[in-house]
């Protein structure tokens, strides 16, 4: 067996630990400690938290999308591929090194998304981009964890709280979605989405498009019509 290949090391600001990327012959690998936090071959449900944002608001014109996390790079490729050209998009990184990742040794698998026009990449909290921002979205996504219970970092549970739910709330425009990608089921977070007042939706997604583990996606829509 090929073995894996340290790439880079990055610290999480808040000494949350360090991320590891690995590779192994065509294979890469984000780690954290023993935990796998994202793999080449398990793209399905990143791509997919994009693709069912889209299919929701994405048509509408100049859409506006948040993206929370930039992992390796598949949710931001698949919510270019689905959005039209007037669409603009907001990507809010935490670590600096996992976007030099993306432009580099794993730029293939984006295609090069970061070097898109429409794409704004800020390299900071999401929790700062949707706190300062009033009915400025049409769409925000959340991969930036294991899910509502967290795992790389305590403090992302801000996003998921009461308050954080109620920032998500404010920050989408009217008839936006908040969609929230997780590894595992969590009723408890479904409960606290609908007492915000989002109307939910739970989809189970494979992680690799037909086969893997399921991950669930929340689909959290604010009421109201979207401005023409």
């Amino acid at each position: 067996m090929i073995p894996w290949l340290v790439l880079d090391t990055a610290p999480i600001p808040g000494d949350a630990g360090q991320l590891r990327l690995l590779q192994r012959g065509t294979e890469f690998s984000i780690q954290l400690g023993h935990n796998e936090l994202m793999n080449s071959r398990l793209s399905g449900s990143e791509k997919a938290l994009a693709i069912l944002a889209a299919e929701r608001v994405g048509g509408r014109a100049g859409a506006r999308f948040l993206i929370g996390g930039l992992g390796m790079g598949f949710t931001l490729r698949a919510a270019l591929d689905a959005l039209r050209p007037d669409a603009a998009i907001v990507v809010a990184e935490l670590v600096p090194n996992v976007a030099d990742w993306v432009r580099g040794p794993l730029s293939a698998l984006s295609a090069n998304a970061l070097d898109d026009t429409r794409v704004d990449l800020r390299i900071g909290d999401v929790v700062g981009a949707i706190r300062s921002a009033t009915a400025a979205y049409d769409a925000i996504l959340l991969d930036v964890d294991n899910g509502p219970d967290g795992l790389t970092r305590a403090a992302n549970d801000r996003l998921y709280d009461g308050a954080g739910l109620g920032a998500a709330m404010t920050a989408l425009r009217p008839g936006g979605v908040l969609a929230v990608w997780s590894a595992h089921p969590d009723r408890t977070f479904t409960q606290r989405l609908r007492r915000g007042g989002f109307a939910v939706e739970e989809v189970p997604v494979r992680a690799n498009v037909t086969s893997g583990a399921r991950h669930t996606i929340w689909l959290a829509m604010k009421p109201g019509r979207a401005p023409r």
